[in-house]
């Protein structure tokens, strides 16, 4: 299944180098979930503050059992702070 998995801010630097800015490509076998993708490329979960799937918000406790389909966009973003 095709994947489009974008990360923002400073988990940029946790994409493969072919990336294209912040968008990745994936082709990832059916069953993925979100939690899989995140350990797959080693992002800290402290840092996987925001995930969205097609936009929705997931909470933590739902990325675990969250099964991703073809052709979804997964999004993150870390922590802001600022003020």
């Amino acid at each position: 299944m095709k994947l489009k998995f974008k990360l923002f801010a400073s988990l940029v630097d946790y994409l493969p180098p072919e990336r294209k800015g912040n968008i990745v490509e994936l082709d990832l076998p059916a069953g993925t979930t979100i939690q899989s993708v995140i350990e797959q490329h080693q992002v800290p979960e402290r840092c996987a503050h925001l995930v969205l799937v097609n936009g929705r918000f997931i909470p933590p406790a739902e990325r675990p059992a969250h099964v991703l389909e073809d052709n979804d966009e997964l999004a993150i973003w870390p922590p802001v702070a600022g003020g």
